[in-house]
């Protein structure tokens, strides 16, 4: 397998897309809550009971940390995101780190690691794996949700530049993760939105921040062109379809 090392994205302009975002994401984030949620309830499932510290990065508006928070009592919570005003997201007594998990001082001896739709924005996979798998107590859980290869699938096709550095599919989950890290859970399921027409989509994609990697600049004859070849090339009777490929995976350190 070719090495999963990826052109490493602009992180001032994803931070300046998310955080454009944030007034907008909990109400246009509809999947990546979705997502946020069925990767708590595989936490759920495979937690040891003695969990008290928790690293979660990324957490934006706190779609993940509500769902930890509400079956995880008495744990102490450390937060980060590459967005500074992210740190509303931390309860008080909860310890926040701003800046890229790869650039930040891991907390170490933590029982879970976690995050949701983050991971393909890294571009040294393997490595943030190791260092997180490191800073893990033995039989702690790192518990990811990422994206495959058929996210956006549509505006790919389209030539959009927009895409996120690392899409995974799960079965490339096991040739990247450390080799102290036992797979618990692994699983990979599409879904579909669909908007009335493409500037919905690209509206769709600015209120989640998702966008911000492309630098792209709409001319009216650009976004005529676009939409055109959208509706020739994708248009249904529901609408414009944009695929979500979402991947879950959680994974034990050996003790």
């Amino acid at each position: 397998m070719k090495d999963q090392m990826t052109p490493r994205a602009d992180t001032a302009r994803i931070a300046a897309g998310f955080r454009r975002s944030l007034g907008t994401y909990s109400t246009a984030a509809t999947v990546q809550a979705e997502i946020a949620q069925e990767l708590a309830r595989q936490i759920a499932a495979h937690a040891p009971p003695e969990i008290a510290q928790v690293f979660e990065f990324g957490c934006g508006t706190g779609v993940l940390t509500r769902a930890l928070r509400a079956q995880l009592n008495g744990v102490q919570f450390i937060l980060n995101d590459l967005v500074a005003e992210c740190a509303t997201t931390a309860a008080p007594g909860e310890v926040f780190l701003p800046g890229s998990v790869d650039d930040i001082a891991l907390p170490q001896g933590v029982d879970l690691i976690a995050s949701a739709s983050t991971v393909q924005w890294l571009p040294d996979l393997p490595g943030t794996l190791r260092r997180l798998s490191e800073a893990l107590v033995p039989g702690g859980l790192l518990a990811l949700s990422g994206f495959g290869t058929a996210q956006f699938a549509q505006l790919g096709a389209l030539g959009s530049a927009g895409a996120a550095p690392g899409y995974l599919n799960a079965r490339q989950w096991r040739q990247v993760l450390p080799g102290d890290l036992q797979v618990l859970h692994l699983s990979q399921r599409q879904t579909t939105l669909h908007f009335p027409d493409a500037l919905s989509v690209l509206r769709h994609l600015r209120d989640t921040g998702v966008n911000g990697v492309s630098g792209q600049r709409w001319s009216r004859r650009r976004l005529t062109a676009f939409a055109a070849a959208y509706q020739a090339r994708f248009g249904t009777a529901e609408g414009l379809p944009l695929t979500y490929d979402p991947v879950w995976i959680v994974a034990r350190k050996a003790y």
